[in-house]
């Protein structure tokens, strides 16, 4: 069996679904016409943005509940990158029919569907690889915890997009920044360090914690506890932490909104994780 522990403690998202699903619902009822009109991401507007979301949802009730493996094929020599890219601008595209409403009410129906299949999974089956982390394949407690930082992002997303401000309530943002930092063992892959090597990401605020990475002389390992004179440590707070995960601001802003101790090499090379596939 592959030894998962330099990813850390598991996550189990399994529960917190519904209630991710039931805030997109919220939102998304609350809007505007004009609204969904508003860009959320470049290229999408918020309506664009809720049905990519709905093509997720089919996707992974189709795949992983049905075991529905049709669909298009990587086209000759186009990377895992592309092909995602493509696909969802084409899922998209054919859903430009698609009504606010229409939309909404269909999330409705498929958001209760990944909640119970989420609920009735294993955490400590195998899944699809997590490019971002470095896991393939990967725990299912990680692909899962994925799944929901992806939804809660798209949320972000939108609330954006009109004007509000991010959700930051701990109960949903705590699991998503943890999911995050997953990513740091893979971030610091190419980092030259001795072994036993710390950096530290510290995240301030209800939602926050702290994630270490520590060389073990194979590769980083967020496995064992942090130590009191670790080599270097970031300090963000949680707004800059989920955008600089998913990039919705680069390392370099980033590291301007950080307080950086220690070895600036690593602390810098910390800074460049990405939690998504970009």
């Amino acid at each position: 069996m592959p030894d998962f522990s330099w990813l850390g403690p598991p996550i189990d998202a399994r529960p917190l679904f519904t209630p991710e699903r039931s805030r997109l619902l919220e939102l998304l009822r609350d809007l505007d016409p004009i609204d969904w009109r508003e860009e959320s991401v470049p290229g999408w507007t918020v309506r664009d943005l809720a049905a990519h979301v709905l093509g997720d949802d089919y996707g992974r009730i189709s795949r992983d509940r049905d075991h529905h493996d049709d669909g298009p094929p990587l086209a000759p020599g186009e990377t895992l990158e592309t092909f995602i890219h493509r696909t969802n601008q084409q899922w998209v595209d054919a859903a430009a029919r698609i009504s606010p409403a229409a939309l909404t009410e269909t999330l409705e129906m498929t958001g209760n569907a990944i909640s119970a299949l989420w609920e009735q999974s294993d955490p400590d089956g195998r899944s699809l690889g997590v490019s971002w982390a470095g896991a393939d394949p990967a725990p299912l407690w990680l692909d899962c915890a994925r799944d929901l930082t992806e939804y809660w992002t798209h949320r972000q997303q939108i609330r954006h997009a009109v004007g509000r401000p991010t959700d930051h309530d701990p109960r949903l943002l705590a699991p998503v920044l943890d999911t995050f930092m997953r990513a740091l063992p893979h971030t610091m892959r190419a980092a030259p360090a001795q072994a036993a090597t710390q950096v530290q990401v510290v995240v301030d605020g209800p939602a926050g914690g702290t994630w270490a990475a520590t060389c073990t002389g194979l590769g980083w390992s967020l496995a064992p506890e942090p130590v009191d004179d670790p080599a270097a440590v970031v300090h963000l707070d949680a707004e800059t932490a989920w955008l600089l995960c998913t990039r919705g601001i680069e390392p370099d802003v980033a590291i301007q909104r950080s307080r950086l101790e220690g070895d600036r090499e690593l602390a810098e090379a910390a800074c460049q994780i990405l939690s998504i596939i970009r």
